[in-house]
């Protein structure tokens, strides 16, 4: 007598009844752009439906994201004003700061993740200080400031903040700057696992931070590393992580497993620019049906692995869910 698979498949309440994985709101990040001015909702030419706001626009988006049960985002600043060091980041009121209060003000639910990097603050576009001679990031100054940018973020009243530089030993001293400052219940969700990917292309559109020269390359990890990419996860964990991400997500779901097998920590992916650009257009040039490819692909993540998904579908997720 062989196994009869289908007799758990014959309605769809027995196969909800006994599905592995699921997914809920819960699981969502929603990525936000802000830009200076007012009355501001620029859509984002490489990817459809996704718009950077000047604060007052962007918190009318807040309302509808709570409307839709959207209780998390993550931040990202498109600023006009950039300097060799991303003096912007540095300021007491800086446009993330004043956004992250305006947020604060009318929605002190909404769970405020802040991207903490310095690519979108400096003038070549690299994510932090950098050596003009070697052409090379300065780590350790670069961890100071970042601290710094940090402390600007927490006191605006972020819950979490986010790293993503994959800076060498960024958590250890984010850790300690936070614990001495009196923050210690604040959390850390590392871009633990960053590989220099091609496929975040759209992203420099949001936020204008191509890199005028190089490329990161020295400092994000090859994409051909599976080894290296799980001991940059378990060294973040072992310096303080209280969070782990891997991204890009799609090309990655071997990455995802492995890195969950590793850790008891909650894992985050970054379903990035590039990924939700081509399923956009794939739906909108009709080859693909939107909904059930965009609902596969974060149900793929969630089976990989992943706890969380910081994702520029979320907003739909959330309608269809």
């Amino acid at each position: 007598m062989y196994k009869r698979f289908a007799r758990l498949r014959q309605n769809e309440v027995l196969r909800n009844l006994v599905a592995e994985t699921t997914l809920n709101k819960n699981d969502l990040i929603y990525p936000l752009f802000v830009t200076q001015g007012k009355n501001i909702k620029k859509e984002i030419k490489s990817m459809p439906n996704i718009y950077t706001f000047s604060i007052d626009r962007l918190l009318i988006e807040c309302k509808e994201l709570e409307e839709l049960g959207l209780n998390s985002i993550i931040l990202f600043a498109d600023v006009t004003l950039k300097d060799s060091i991303g003096s912007e980041a540095l300021c007491d009121n800086s446009l993330i700061a004043q956004t992250i209060k305006a947020i604060k003000k009318d929605f002190p639910n909404m769970f405020i993740v802040t991207d903490l990097c310095f690519c979108e603050y400096t003038d070549h576009g690299h994510c932090g200080v950098v050596d003009m001679n070697t052409k090379l990031l300065k780590n350790d100054l670069t961890l100071e400031l970042l601290v710094k940018q940090a402390l600007i973020h927490i006191k605006s009243g972020a819950n979490m903040i986010a790293p993503s530089g994959m800076l060498d030993g960024m958590i250890k001293v984010l850790r300690e700057g936070l614990d001495t400052n009196g923050y210690t219940n604040i959390p850390i969700m590392s871009y633990s696992t960053k590989f220099a990917s091609s496929y975040y292309g759209p992203f420099r559109d949001a936020v204008n931070n191509s890199v005028s020269f190089g490329n990161r390359k020295t400092y994000q990890m090859n994409i051909t590393n599976r080894l290296e990419a799980i001991n940059e996860s378990l060294q973040d964990e072992n310096e303080g992580a209280d969070i782990l991400m891997v991204k890009p997500a799609l090309a990655f779901m071997d990455i995802i497993r492995d890195i969950r097998n590793e850790t008891r920590l909650p894992l985050a992916v970054y379903n990035v620019s590039g990924e939700y650009s081509m399923i956009k257009y794939a739906a909108l040039n009709g080859i693909i049906d939107y909904k059930e490819v965009m609902m596969e692909t974060l149900m793929g993540f969630k089976r990989a692995g992943a706890n969380i998904i910081i994702s520029y579908h979320a907003k739909d997720a959330c309608r269809y869910l």
